[in-house]
C-alpha cells in the first residue's frame, strides 16, 4: 500500500498529560507536511491549534477521556466547548461501567446527546475493546450503529491494550454499513497500519506512522 494512503488515514496523535504547546505545534507541522487525516490533541489546545493550522488541517480532540465515566451532561458540555473552540472531530469514550451493567439504552442515549452537541462534526465512539467481552463488543457495534455516530474506535491507548486485528475484523462484521472504524493504540509498524486498513479500518490513531515516514525519508536521503 502506498505510504501516502496510510498517512492520509492517520489521526496524528499526542494526548500525553505533559504535552506542551511546542510539542502540539510540531505535531500540527507534521500533520500538515504529511497530509494526515487530522491531529488528535488535548481539548485545552484546540483553539490555538485551529488558529495555527489556519484550516490546512482538521483538528480532533477527546472528551470523557480516558475513563468514560463523566456524566452525560459533562460530556455534552465538553463536546460543545470543543466545537466552539474549532474542533472538527470529537472522539468520546463510552461509559464502560454502563456497558458492564447492560445499560445499553443509557449508552445509546449518551452517544446521541454528544452527537447533538457536536453540531455535525465527526463523532467517534471509543469502546476500549481490551476491557470488553466479545458479546459486549458486538452489542456496542449495534449501539454505535444506531446512535448516528460516524466511527467506532477500538481504544484510548491509555488502558491495558490497544487495537487488534481481531477486533477490527469483528467491528467490520457487525457495524452498520455507514459506520467507519478507527483502530488506535499500539500501531507500531507500517505493516500493522496497512493490515488494519485492509481489515476495514479507515482511520488509525497513532503517533508512530509519521515518525516511520520521517525515518524512511532520512534513509532515502542518506542512500
Amino acid at each position: 500500500m502506498d505510504l501516502q494512503k496510510i498517512l492520509a488515514a492517520c489521526d496524528h496523535t499526542l494526548l500525553a498529560q505533559t504535552a506542551t504547546w511546542e510539542q502540539i505545534r510540531a505535531l500540527c507541522d507534521d500533520g500538515m507536511r504529511y497530509h494526515t487525516a487530522s491531529v488528535c490533541i488535548p481539548a485545552s489546545y484546540v483553539r490555538r491549534a485551529k488558529e495555527y493550522a489556519g484550516g490546512r488541517l482538521p483538528v480532533c480532540t477527546v472528551i470523557g477521556f480516558p475513563n468514560g465515566y463523566s456524566t452525560t451532561a459533562a460530556k455534552a458540555f465538553e463536546a460543545e466547548d470543543a466545537v466552539r473552540n474549532g474542533a472538527d472531530e470529537i472522539d468520546m469514550v463510552a461509559d464502560l461501567g454502563w456497558v458492564k451493567d447492560g445499560r445499553y439504552d443509557g449508552v445509546l442515549a449518551e452517544i446521541r446527546a454528544v452527537r447533538a452537541a457536536c453540531e455535525g462534526r465527526v463523532l467517534k465512539v471509543i469502546v476500549e475493546t481490551c476491557l470488553l467481552t466479545e458479546e459486549e463488543k458486538i452489542r456496542m457495534c449495534a449501539v454505535v450503529s444506531e446512535s448516528g455516530a460516524d466511527f467506532i474506535k477500538t481504544s484510548t491507548g491509555f488502558s491495558a491494550g490497544g487495537a487488534t486485528f481481531a477486533d477490527v475484523a469483528l467491528f467490520r462484521a457487525h457495524v452498520a454499513p455507514g459506520v467507519r472504524i478507527k483502530a488506535a493504540g499500539g500501531i507500531a509498524t507500517l505493516a500493522d497500519a496497512e493490515k488494519f486498513l485492509e481489515l476495514g479500518a479507515s482511520r488509525l490513531g497513532t503517533s508512530r506512522v509519521v515518525k516511520l515516514a520521517k525515518k524512511l525519508e532520512e534513509e532515502h536521503a542518506e542512500a
